[in-house]
């Protein structure tokens, strides 16, 4: 999701509750379309590095991703914070709607590091057993 979309989304529901609030966060990305795998382990290092002060800042209850690489080193952050005994992040996965017989690389990872996995097309259900199906997400 956008940014632009996301300000939409908040202002609209600002006029229904005047209580919301919200903030964002940059992360650099984990690895640029087309970029080599060898290079996209500084560009991942660099995600991570950012991650783990902000997650350990915010002590989110739940990191809820949909795919994006950049989503691996804060779901990783999310986990070091269990790891350490400072707080129990819950980790929910969406694969992306485009995945329909494969996983994407962050959902191969995060296939075995996630609570919740979420898949959007049956056949990865049957492939992968620990997802959870409930058809098309939106």
């Amino acid at each position: 999701m956008s940014e632009e979309k996301i300000r939409t989304f908040e202002a609209e529901r600002k006029k229904s509750d005047s209580t919301s609030q919200f903030t964002l966060h940059r992360v650099p990305r984990s690895r640029e379309v087309r970029q080599s795998w060898s290079s996209s382990v500084l560009s991942s290092l660099s995600a991570l590095m950012s991650s783990v002060p902000l997650v350990f800042r915010l002590q989110p209850d739940m990191v809820l991703c949909n795919g994006p690489g950049t989503c691996v080193p804060l779901c990783a952050a999310g986990l070091l914070l269990g790891v350490l005994g400072l707080k129990r992040v819950l980790i929910v996965y969406v694969e992306s709607i485009c995945r329909v017989e494969t996983l994407s690389l962050s959902g191969k990872i995060l296939y075995y590091l996630s609570d919740y996995f979420f898949v959007q097309w049956a056949p990865l259900k049957d492939k992968y057993p620990k997802s959870i199906y409930l058809g098309r997400l939106e």
